[in-house]
């Protein structure tokens, strides 16, 4: 075993030095041999994948090294960041080298070949070499364009062409990680979380929840044991924003109301919890004589005018996610003494704001103003 996590360390040290200049004393040989250790790490990923010793702890020895080495470094592949990645540490030696200037004519003609060796060379493999390292440079790009931060002003940010490429770029990512193993898109996000700017990612995330689902490529239609089910992406996203409160938390607070609406008329399991978060809100906020308006005790309390937007673009929406918003505020309200008074409870005076603004509304259209709900 012992001998085993050498290797993998000797490994990752080979993989550091393949982005630097020293490849450049490397020939043909050197070039085999690389290969040659990194696809022997692939048939350990193959043999050990079901073996729970010897996986925890390689897996234990790469999570040190991810986290001594920064992650996604300087570039926009990542590093032997878990088990998963042993299954194509040939690919990713293979793409960096290809992107390291300083690597030898010789050396890259040698790499090339073993790349793409011709028409009539046996390839045991399920996926060629070739296959695998495009797959891999689709993953950089994705991390690579997570990465970067427009800062156009379009309000509709559903709408806006960048946010909907980083958008297709994040599902299709969490496609191929949700085939090669079942954690593998927890895991994947919570890194990008933690790497990429938060703000736009929290919205290419809601962008990613607005989009339909990803149509299969010509590849994947052609090959049975491809199994993706649509909007596999979007649970992913889901799923991980639900058991992560703090990233919830700060989703429903960076992203515009009548975004996060389409999100929760979307999908439906995370209105509750949104409900929820506005009601914790809600009940930090107290009334201020003097002023006469709700205020918070803390400077990152949710303002009123902010809360009663985000309450007014919810009873916008469609049956049944208004219907259960105007419910949780009736709730909220026979709870805190069912008042009738302005300034006495903060459910009772967003309650009396909605049903005005609903008044106002209709009159400007001419419609009937006979009604006592929003």
């Amino acid at each position: 075993m012992e001998s085993l996590l050498q290797h993998l360390d000797r490994f990752s040290e080979l993989l550091a030095v393949s982005r630097t200049a020293h490849v450049r004393t490397w020939d043909p040989v050197t070039v085999r041999r690389a290969l040659q250790w990194a696809r022997y790490l692939r048939h350990i990923h193959r043999r050990f994948g079901r073996h729970g010793p010897i996986r925890t702890a390689l897996e234990r020895r790469l999570h040190n090294q991810w986290r001594q080495e920064g992650g996604f470094g300087r570039g926009p592949v990542p590093g032997l960041a878990n088990f998963q990645a042993l299954g194509h540490c040939d690919v990713l030696l293979s793409l960096r080298l290809l992107e390291n200037q300083a690597l030898g004519d010789a050396a890259r003609h040698h790499l090339v070949q073993q790349l793409f060796p011709g028409p009539g060379v046996p390839d045991a493999d399920e996926e060629t070499l070739q296959e695998s390292l495009a797959r891999l440079a689709r993953c950089g790009s994705a991390v690579h364009m997570l990465r970067f931060n427009g800062y156009r002003k379009n309000l509709n940010l559903q709408e806006d062409s960048l946010m909907k490429t980083q958008a297709d770029l994040l599902l299709e990512r969490l496609q191929e990680v949700g085939t090669a193993e079942a954690e593998g898109p927890a895991r994947f996000l919570s890194s990008l979380w933690e790497r990429l700017p938060q703000n736009n990612f929290l919205k290419v995330i809601a962008v990613a929840l607005l989009q339909p689902p990803l149509s299969p490529r010509p590849q994947e239609e052609s090959e049975p044991s491809i199994h993706k089910t649509p909007g596999e992406g979007s649970q992913a996203l889901v799923h991980w924003l639900l058991g992560n409160s703090e990233v919830f938390a700060a989703f429903c607070r960076a992203l515009p109301a009548g975004l996060l609406t389409l999100v929760t008329s979307r999908h439906p399991a995370l209105s509750p919890v949104y409900l929820g978060l506005l009601t914790d809100w809600g009940q930090r906020l107290h009334y201020d004589l003097q002023k006469g308006i709700w205020v918070g005790t803390e400077s990152q309390d949710v303002p009123w005018e902010e809360l009663h937007n985000r309450f007014q673009s919810l009873c916008q929406a469609p049956p049944p996610l208004k219907d259960k918003v105007l419910t949780a505020l009736e709730t909220c309200k026979a709870q805190d003494g069912d008042f009738e008074v302005p300034g006495l409870s903060i459910w009772t005076d967003l309650l009396l704001a909605l049903r005005s603004g609903a008044f106002r509304k209709r009159q400007v259209l001419g419609l009937s103003p006979g009604l006592s709900s929003v």
